[in-house]
């Protein structure tokens, strides 16, 4: 594509794009081109007779092919856009999705953000929740959990890119591994998706993402059945938990929740009307 105008670039990705099955081929191209060539979309708009450079070009073909081989755009590209801020993603870790800003939303509603809150991440693989609530709260104190040490290593990197290292601690651990101390808030993203689902998944999912963050077990809830009785040793008086869950899994996880002796503080529905996120108290939901 080297010496080919940016218009004419955009709409040959944009071609490839499509016959590789993926949706929005022609922002995407513009996205990729934007990318390759170092440039942003105003410029690609007022300047499409632009040449694309051979070193643009180059970057450019590399991008494209892993994107036509369907790794998910933030992959391609190195980052993605959470709340606030951009994090960077590998394919060590999940792309966080707008769906898991509920649990942000939440937190801050929920939260005294004034108080030096203890925050406690399950899977933190990124690093985007533990750490946009870390940047909304200045006094706030948290600590990130994950069994990946390569998706620690992106969280770490995360960190530093916030300037948060003082405030975040990072710790390689299975959710079997004892846990101390008691936090104020908990939240969790964890893997909900039943296992024999995955292979029918967009290859974004599917293939290019770690099935250590997606699969969930038989029915997807084994994470929960193992979270949820350990809750309440984890939450300070007053605390509370947040726990993405997918759609259609609430009215089970309502139920595993008292089961373990938690107070189900709400149920929270996202954009598209699915219950996505439950959030959860100690037993009674005593604040003595």
């Amino acid at each position: 594509m080297s010496g080919a105008s940016l218009d004419a670039t955009v709409a040959a990705a944009a071609l490839r794009l499509a016959a590789s099955g993926v949706d929005e081929a022609r922002a995407e191209a513009r996205l990729l081109v934007c990318e390759a060539a170092g440039i942003d979309r105003a410029v690609l708009l007022g300047h499409g007779d632009r040449p694309l450079e051979t070193a643009a070009a180059d970057r450019l073909e590399k991008m494209l092919t892993a994107r036509c081989a369907r790794m998910p755009m933030a992959q391609v590209i190195g980052r993605r856009g959470f709340w606030e801020h951009e994090f960077t993603v590998t394919t060590d870790t999940l792309t966080p999705r707008p769906e898991s800003e509920l649990l942000i939303e939440a937190a801050l509603a929920r939260a005294d953000g004034g108080r030096a809150l203890r925050v406690l991440d399950l899977g933190t693989g990124t690093g985007c929740l533990l750490l946009t609530l870390l940047a909304a709260w200045p006094t706030a104190w948290g600590l990130g959990i994950d069994r990946s040490g390569a998706a620690l290593a992106v969280a770490a990197q995360n960190r530093r890119q916030l300037g948060l290292a003082s405030r975040c601690a990072l710790l390689q651990a299975d959710w079997n591994d004892a846990i101390a101390g008691r936090f104020d808030v908990v939240v969790a993203n964890p893997p909900y998706i039943p296992g024999a689902d995955i292979a029918g998944l967009e290859p974004e999912v599917a293939v290019h993402e770690p099935r250590l963050a997606l699969d969930g077990g038989g029915d997807g809830l084994d994470p929960y059945r193992l979270l949820f009785p350990r809750l309440a040793g984890l939450l300070a008086p007053g605390g509370f938990a947040l726990f993405e869950h997918g759609a259609g899994q609430g009215a089970a996880l309502d139920l595993l929740a008292r089961q373990a002796g938690l107070t189900v503080l709400d149920r929270l529905n996202d954009l598209a009307g699915h219950d996505r996120c439950l959030v959860l108290g100690s037993p009674r939901g005593d604040k003595d």
